[in-house]
């Protein structure tokens, strides 16, 4: 399955969607849920939090291993999505719209690829 085209692809395997508003939704990409496998255990940053673009603000846990989750910006973050405390699966379930955070204030990010380029690097690894 090929990521969406209407977000940028971190090569840690998040994915990020930048928001009219300026904010960024981060979440991680089918290709990297698919990796991890069933996913039981999100921890996410708390609201008011800074985040760091290419250093680790979250994790996931499954039945292989515990997984950082990467910054793909520099920023605050504005929101979390608290409904993968309680369940972790709709990762498994929906990567495209099971965000972990809303970013505001970015001032910078990581390198970003296109759907194409992160399939093409996908593929490479």
């Amino acid at each position: 399955m090929s990521e969406r085209s209407d977000r940028r692809y971190a090569k840690e395997h998040e994915w990020a969607i930048f928001e009219e508003d300026g904010t960024c939704r981060v979440g991680i990409s089918f290709y990297a849920q698919k990796e991890l496998g069933n996913l039981v255990f999100a921890n996410l940053p708390e609201v008011g939090d800074t985040v760091t673009a290419g250093t680790p603000f979250a994790d996931v846990e499954s039945i292989k291993t515990v997984s950082d989750v990467y910054s793909p910006v520099t920023g605050v973050v504005k929101e979390i999505n608290e409904a993968l405390l309680d369940s972790p699966e709709l990762i498994n379930e929906d990567p495209y719209n099971a965000w972990f955070a809303v970013i505001e204030n970015v001032t910078d990010k990581c390198e970003l690829l296109s759907a194409e380029e992160y399939d093409a690097y996908v593929e490479s690894i």
